[in-house]
């Protein structure tokens, strides 16, 4: 895909465009003058669905306003450079050896490694290149700054040596199996779904290698609201084993009926077996496994109602989910750390404010991290003010929704 930088950005078109200027001037630092591609990527917000990809369930999904940029060019070498505005360090990858390094586990680095060898075992061009890039889709934001790297990753190969032939779901195939295989990260395949095809979707992954991907038309800011994440500063570090313990469980389960994912097994069935479920794998997977079928569910019921034009009722089942994922899939703070709880603190005092006029949520993962919340506008200056005075300043984003996914800029 290739789109206008007007088209792509509309109301900051000029600040967007000192912004890839300033892209240009840190590539030329770094690696000299040289005719550029220039890519971006979007970060992605979940709308329903949490934790239900990697078992093959449905989701919806949103790619949002802010977005990693890069500035790319080949370098004519068999090893790929990239630099972030963000990072100190530089990543460094020689394309003759592409096999798994250790020691790049949850590291950039494993990313950029395992994007480029999974591009060559499916038949792409890839030679060397260098990249510098700038992203506001920061760590730790939220918004899948993992995914919209990777997709970022898969573009710019696209552009530079594949005729920008590589399709938004073969992309996002590829960056998943650089984040499980590589970086470590059992995740499922939304976030990088969001953040390569765009748009308001919603997401069928039934069969994973051929998700059915549809677009919903449907303006938040048209029914008067703000969809806002919420910053809550909670760390990350050593939530690995936490992310990880989710899809395991409920595969475990799953595997009690002989079937790979819960989304084949048959939910009547599984009620009739929560006595044998809860001997073999556990409570809390049992709790998660009820959470998945309910939220696989819902997912639907909430593309339904955006697509009817019924906010009312998808902000119910937002709320619904929030339910859910404080009380079956339990992933609203570490249980290696209970003494923090920025997320749960967060979704009370959304529900003092919100009540009666909105929804909140823990948003992605979880864990740690950030919530979602749709805040009609005229609470939206209270919502950030009392958000801000517990977390810090800038920590409400307020979000639009952006058409493109992973693409090239026209400048």
């Amino acid at each position: 895909m290739k789109v206008k930088l007007q088209e792509l950005y509309q109301e900051n078109v000029e600040r967007q465009r000192t912004r890839y200027e300033e892209l240009a001037r840190g590539f030329m630092q770094h690696f000299g003058q040289r005719d550029l591609v220039f890519c971006s990527a979007p970060g992605r917000s979940e709308i329903g669905g949490n934790h239900t990809d990697h078992n093959h369930g449905r989701v919806v999904a949103a790619a949002v306003n802010l977005d990693i940029v890069a500035a790319a060019a080949p370098n004519g070498e068999n090893v790929v450079r990239l630099k972030s505005k963000e990072y100190p360090n530089m990543d460094v990858t020689d394309l003759a050896d592409l096999s798994i390094h250790k020691e790049e586990t949850e590291h950039s680095a494993s990313l950029l490694r395992g994007i480029c060898a999974r591009a060559r075992e499916l038949g792409y061009r890839v030679e060397g290149f260098d990249a510098y890039t700038i992203s506001q889709v920061l760590k730790g934001s939220g918004l899948s700054s993992s995914a919209a790297f990777e997709i970022l990753i898969v573009t710019i190969i696209s552009h530079l040596f594949n005729e920008g032939k590589i399709d938004p779901v073969t992309a996002a195939q590829m960056a998943q199996y650089a984040e499980n295989v590589y970086f470590g990260k059992p995740s499922g395949l939304l976030d990088q779904t969001a953040s390569s095809v765009g748009g308001f979707t919603a997401i069928d992954f039934k069969d994973p290698q051929d998700p059915v991907i549809e677009k919903i038309d449907f303006d938040i800011a048209a029914r008067g609201y703000a969809l806002c994440v919420v910053d809550t500063g909670g760390s990350h570090a050593d939530l690995t084993s936490d992310y990880a313990a989710v899809p395991a469980e409920m595969k475990a389960v799953a595997a009690l009926f002989g079937k790979e994912a819960l989304r084949e097994v048959d939910p009547a069935v599984f009620e009739k077996n929560i006595p044998a479920a809860r001997k073999a794998c556990g409570d809390r997977a049992v709790l998660r496994a009820i959470h998945f079928f309910e939220e696989n569910e819902r997912a639907a019921m909430q593309k339904d109602a955006l697509k009817q034009g019924n906010f009312e009722r998808f902000l119910q089942l937002v709320l619904e989910s929030g339910r859910s994922s404080l009380e079956y899939l339990q992933n609203v703070y570490s249980p290696h750390n209970p003494q923090e709880q920025g997320l749960t603190i967060a979704l009370a005092l959304s529900e003092k404010i919100l009540t009666g006029r909105g929804a909140w949520r823990v948003h992605g993962g979880g864990f740690a991290g950030t919530i979602q919340a749709y805040v009609p506008f005229d609470l939206l200056e209270e919502y950030r003010c009392q958000m801000e005075s517990v977390f810090g300043a800038g920590c409400c984003y307020v979000l639009s929704v952006r058409a493109a996914g992973g693409t090239r800029v026209e400048l």
